[in-house]
């Protein structure tokens, strides 16, 4: 689903969001409700791709958890009703590439379980959003030295961004404009991820938590 780079959003006045965040957002990009019909759907592609396999799913902290937790449902209600049957096992990972609303040059990598675990595994990575891809690339070149069955990247959003670096994701949700997004986990220094609504923050947020 492509979100273009006019679309002039949702206003604010239509929705609930938490007061204490009252004049620091634009506009609501993508409402909840959009997220949760569209990440069934996604749910279901993954069902029918790799149904009838065992899956160490790898959520990316912390934006994806909630994308995440919320995918992982769905499968299993799928994998419930279905003859195709998935079995998961969820571990997380935490990546570190921003600095205020900047990507910084050097990613960090941390947490998680020994990744040599990964080895002879279908691999689900889960993320919240690819931007440039460089980020994902680093992460997929670190996991790939330990020879997974497969590796799939599933991604809620997808920035297009004037550096891209030819990676897209199996999976995504949404491709949005080259924006600075918060909400639904998605965050601002650790600000605006209990909003539900993926939203676009304004300058005076920006302002306001920036460390």
């Amino acid at each position: 689903m492509q979100i273009s780079d006019n679309w002039p959003g949702y206003s604010l006045d239509l929705f609930t969001y938490p007061q204490h965040y009252y004049g620091d957002l634009e506009y609501v990009l993508i409402p909840h409700g959009i997220i949760v019909d569209r990440t069934e759907r996604l749910a279901k592609d993954i069902m029918q791709d790799i149904g009838d396999n065992d899956i160490v799913v790898l959520c990316v902290l912390k934006g994806g958890y909630k994308f995440c937790a919320d995918l992982v449902e769905h499968i299993k209600n799928l994998s419930r009703n279905s003859e195709r049957f998935i079995s998961m096992k969820v571990d997380f990972v935490r990546l570190k590439s921003y600095h205020n609303d900047q990507s910084m040059q050097d990613m960090q990598i941390m947490g998680g379980d020994d990744l040599s675990k990964l080895t002879g595994k279908n691999v689900l990575i889960v993320e919240d959003i690819v931007g440039t891809g460089r980020t994902m690339k680093v992460l997929l070149n670190n996991i790939e030295k330990y020879k997974p069955k497969m590796i799939k990247v599933a991604s809620l959003l997808v920035k297009r961004t004037s550096r891209p670096d030819g990676y897209r994701p199996d999976y995504y949700g949404f491709e949005i404009p080259d924006l600075f997004v918060v909400g639904y986990a998605l965050d601002y220094n650790e600000h605006f991820r209990d909003l539900n609504h993926i939203c676009v923050i304004n300058d005076h947020g920006k302002a306001k938590y920036r460390v």
